[in-house]
């Protein structure tokens, strides 16, 4: 009886201390709308399956990649390398940005452009000098760059996803469901960045228009994409693109055809839209340990949209056993690359795999 006692008193304790302890979050309410259902050019398939996967067991984390004038595949991991891939399938270590790099794109210079959430924007050398570009916009520091793209002009768009949680952290970000999140431009002539959209729930993705008209932003925790006017009468004004989407979008790419490829770490979360509607339910769920927190489940996902922000097709991986968590997909030469956060590999997948894309090629 006395054991009994004891562990009553300390599970009280625990409790108590766990019920009176403050929050890392301060959250807010949301109404997520219905998810859309799965049918017609969202209809679950196994066309993820098709891909071949490059560096399987050699990367860690490959979240974003890009490929040089030479065929290599470039792409960051949790240790802060840069690795690249070789047509022959030698993967070596390039440099290490001492941060954790994320969306990458090549400049006319050959200059590879990183956002990196650790360091900030940068941009590396053929020789694998690193430069600094920017670390804050209106003097308020990055906290977690993310993505980033490049507009026929020379001028960087990316993306600070949180200026309250960095990457180790997001996913308090998502519980708290505040607009933390900016889309930014960097001006190599000037050597500066400025905001020109922030309060954003956690920005993510962004692409350039080949025009250099517009550019698209993910906002991810509303499942929605944005669509930011660079000319024209609608200069300086933001829109909606494309939302309810199927799941919570990261980045996304356009090919030569203008077609905007999207990639889903993760589909939509019914735990998590129901949590939305309880701020005070949030906070207790924040303070627990990661462990208990809810999971995605394993699924490979990507959507191509149209010029108008309809879906024209989607690649799926039902079991997310051959590509699982996409965090980005680049098209190049024919093919589409796609990127994870935490899995071990790369997958590459010819275009010319796609039903209904061979006649639009």
């Amino acid at each position: 009886m006395k054991w009994l006692l004891g562990s009553a008193l300390v599970l009280f304790v625990l409790l108590g201390g766990f019920l009176l302890s403050p929050s890392p979050v301060d959250s807010k309410a949301w109404d997520a709308p219905a998810p859309p259902a799965m049918r017609g050019a969202l209809a679950p398939n196994q066309r993820l399956r098709l891909s071949d996967l490059l560096a399987r067991g050699q990367v860690f984390g490959p979240e974003d990649t890009a490929v040089d004038a030479d065929g290599r595949v470039y792409t960051g991991t949790w240790g802060g390398d840069i690795v690249r891939i070789w047509p022959t399938g030698r993967v070596e270590s390039w440099v290490n940005t001492g941060g954790r790099p994320l969306g990458m794109m090549f400049d006319k210079q050959g200059n590879l452009i990183v956002a990196d959430a650790g360091t900030g924007l940068l941009s590396i050398d053929p020789d694998g000098n690193i430069e600094l570009l920017s670390r804050e916009a209106e003097g308020l520091p990055f906290r977690f760059a993310d993505d980033v793209a490049i507009a026929p002009d020379g001028r960087i768009y990316f993306t600070d996803a949180s200026s309250q949680f960095d990457i180790e952290n997001f996913r308090l970000d998502l519980l708290e469901m505040r607009p933390h999140g900016r889309l930014l431009r960097y001006d190599p002539q000037i050597g500066k960045s400025e905001v020109l959209l922030a309060n954003l729930h956690f920005a993510n993705g962004v692409a350039v228009s080949p025009a250099g008209d517009f550019v698209l932003v993910n906002e991810t925790w509303k499942y929605r994409i944005l669509k930011y006017w660079l000319s024209g009468r609608k200069a300086g004004q933001a829109e909606v693109f494309a939302e309810n989407l199927p799941g919570f979008p990261d980045n996304l790419a356009v090919d030569d055809k203008g077609r905007y490829w999207v990639a889903f770490p993760s589909l939509r979360d019914s735990q998590v839209d129901t949590l939305h509607k309880q701020p005070w339910l949030k906070d207790l769920v924040a303070k627990l340990p990661d462990f208990l927190k809810p999971k995605p489940r394993r699924y490979g996902l990507v959507v191509a949209y149209d010029q108008e922000g309809r879906v024209i097709t989607s690649l799926h991986d039902r079991s997310g056993t051959h590509l699982e968590e996409i965090t980005s997909v680049n098209p190049h030469g024919g093919y589409l690359y796609f990127g994870s956060l935490h899995n071990d590999r790369i997958g590459r997948l010819p275009l010319r795999a796609i039903p209904g894309l061979g006649d639009r090629e």
